[in-house]
């Protein structure tokens, strides 16, 4: 099957924010992948003037968290690295039938998202400062730029809203019939990088991490 990927435009930002953008970006392609059966709730984001939509069940945003704290988890065992969290939506199907242990069940991904994170640490950025010889800035002067650098991030992150509008408009021709399965959305699956990842790239999809029964939203 076609499996159409999409890459999001890379973010920077720092520890504190990384739940709300990812619940954000997280929650905006669930919701796209729904499978009907939902019912709709605006989200006013905490940290930035943005509202998404969720599916409204308290067992999706439950997963969907639980994978933000095991991302977070990771991302405070190795800080100053970029990072990569894919989201995958599949198929169940039977593969060829092996002699010894029966029909084999594999996934036929269809789709997969590409967030990218860049996650700064902010008191080392001040470290630095206090180490050349430019005069210490100023409260309000600090408090300004701190506010630019929200607003950058905040642009940014409605950059990659409509660059998800965009792929759920454009690419359609993938999306298989809809499963005969009781689900709020699609079959899916969050990959994060796993404690034994010392570096950043593909290597990390090939061993995903799965959570509970990813076939089913039970």
């Amino acid at each position: 099957m076609n499996c159409e990927a999409c890459h999001l435009k890379e973010l920077e930002v720092e520890h504190f924010e990384i739940r709300e953008v990812l619940r954000c970006i997280l929650h905006t392609v669930v919701f796209h992948r729904a499978l009907g059966l939902v019912r709709p709730k605006d989200i006013d984001s905490e940290l930035f003037e943005i509202t998404y939509v969720q599916c409204g069940d308290a067992e999706l945003e439950k997963k969907i968290d639980e994978k933000i704290d095991q991302f977070i988890g990771w991302v405070e065992k190795h800080p100053n690295k970029k990072s990569q969290i894919c989201l995958s939506f599949y198929e169940v199907v039977k593969a060829k039938q092996a002699a010894w242990f029966g029909n084999k069940i594999e996934r036929s991904y269809w789709e997969q998202w590409y967030i990218n994170l860049n996650v700064v640490n902010s008191k080392a950025h001040s470290n630095k400062s206090n180490h050349t010889k430019v005069v210490v800035v100023p409260g309000e002067r600090a408090l300004e730029e701190r506010s630019m650098r929200r607003a950058a991030l905040e642009q940014a992150l409605r950059d990659v809203l409509f660059q998800i509008i965009n792929f759920v408009n454009e690419k359609k021709d993938h999306i298989p019939p809809v499963p005969n399965v009781e689900g709020v959305t699609f079959p899916y699956e969050i990959t994060i990088p796993s404690s034994s990842d010392s570096s950043f790239g593909m290597d990390m999809f090939k061993r995903m991490l799965q959570t509970g029964h990813p076939t089913m939203l039970s």
